[in-house]
């Protein structure tokens, strides 16, 4: 017997000594079942020989243990080959066996060498915000790992995003019911992007989509309602509209809506808009009176201390007065439906967007030459938009139900209510 094989053999012995001969037994169905997955944690040197263990335990489940070998199968030395551990393509040696019909596969060998999984894997590692071009950094032992070259990751990235993007275009909405649709806009590249997060009447999240432009405007925004609504989602007077106070965006919903639009705007960048119009010496002054106002509960109640808010503006700076005079009736859509609690602090802010564009521009802090209207090769302008869709997914997947959830019911119904009793006082005037 060979003393590489000795080695081998010997290393098989020592873990089944470690973690006993059912945990090895597991760990066998386990690789058979998920192939690469079982080991994917394991460090790189570790792994290596953990595969070889299992390749071996593997045959002499197939062929019998060397005392009480079976018959028609026996044991047929050893082959140079490989398996991917991770994402990482690492050479081994494996074990070989012989039946009547010829070869006799391995089964945890043929799961061990798929690479079914590579652009995955590859694409959750530069979600983390790893550039394709250090991707070799990650790689433990250069000298045994091969398919790990920049062209290479570039290739498989771009595979990977380019389906992902389609399938993200296409993604069909009939079967998302829209309780509120936050809106706002990312820029990158010198590019706009305005995004639309949907929360369910069930308070689920999902990106539903976004539209890009050379700026925010009311056409971009108007392109992206329309697709969305082809796409099959139920956009209606009755779903609450959160913005951050974009007027292109505003306008859009506005002339889609009218006056039946339940908008509500952003309160923490209003507060920082009217910070930033004050002197620095009454900052914390008009951000705690802002606060305050905005912390009642009943809209009346809210509307008077804003109203008596307003009035201080003015001795301070008339142009902050006249900016919360204008955002007023929006600032205080939650109250009017009675919105409290936990699911007031979700609504009342685009946080829910925000904290969506910050995993963007933390991961792709990476990107190099990132112009959106490059057209070099395999990029054909989609660059951008593949990059964006990578992200909104990856982030997506943490989504969780929105904290209040159990009320949306009843703010729908009152939402319903309000409604009805507009339309019947329109009917009243009319007769």
């Amino acid at each position: 017997m060979k003393a590489s094989t000795k080695e081998r053999k010997v290393c098989a012995r020592r873990i089944k000594n470690l973690v006993g001969e059912e945990a090895i037994a597991l760990r066998v169905a386990e690789t058979i079942r998920w192939g690469k997955k079982s080991i994917d944690s394991l460090n790189q040197e570790i792994g290596r020989m953990v595969v070889e263990a299992i390749l071996l335990m593997d045959r002499e489940n197939i062929a019998g243990p060397e005392y009480a070998p079976k018959a028609d199968i026996y044991k047929w030395a050893h082959q140079q080959g490989s398996v991917y551990i991770g994402d990482q393509k690492v050479k081994i040696s494996r074990p070989r066996l012989r039946g009547p019909q010829g070869e006799v596969a391995l089964p945890s060998y043929e799961k061990l060498k798929s690479r079914g999984q590579f652009s995955e894997e590859l694409l959750t590692r530069m979600m983390s915000g790893l550039s394709a071009r250090r991707y070799h950094e990650t790689v433990k032992d250069a000298a045994d790992a091969f398919g790990v070259s920049a062209s290479s990751v570039s290739r498989h990235f771009i595979e990977a995003t380019t389906q992902q993007l389609r399938s993200f275009l296409e993604r069909d909405l009939s079967k998302f019911d829209p309780f509120a649709i936050l809106l706002d806009t990312v820029h990158r590249g010198g590019v706009a992007f305005i995004t639309a997060l949907g929360i369910s009447t069930g308070g689920k999240k999902m990106v539903l989509g976004f539209w890009e432009g050379a700026t925010e405007n009311t056409e971009i925004c108007n392109e992206l309602l329309a697709d969305l609504e082809c796409r099959g989602c139920k956009l209606s007077a009755r779903s609450i509209f959160v913005t951050d106070g974009g007027k292109g965006i505003i306008k859009s919903l506005r002339d889609k809506f009218g006056k039946k639009l339940l908008h509500q705007r952003c309160t923490v960048h209003k507060d920082h808009n009217l910070q930033k119009h004050v002197a620095k010496k009454y900052r914390n002054y008009v951000h705690n009176q802002f606060k305050k106002a905005m912390a009642h509960q009943k809209l009346e109640d809210a509307q008077k201390a804003l109203e008596a808010f307003e009035k201080e503006l003015m001795d301070i700076n008339a142009s902050a007065a006249r900016s919360l005079r204008e955002a007023m009736p929006e600032l205080l859509t939650l109250h009017r439906l009675q919105v409290t609690g936990d699911l007031y602090k979700v609504l009342h802010t685009t946080n829910g967007i925000e904290n969506l564009f910050s995993s963007v521009r933390h991961r792709e802090h990476n990107i190099k030459n990132y112009n959106p209207t490059y057209r070099g090769k395999n990029r054909k302008g989609y660059l951008s938009q593949r990059w964006l869709v990578a992200v909104l997914l990856k982030s997506e997947e943490n989504f969780r139900t929105v904290k209040g959830f159990e009320h949306i019911q009843s703010v729908i119904e009152r939402i319903e209510k309000i409604q009805t009793e507009s339309i019947d006082n329109k009917i009243k005037k009319t007769a």
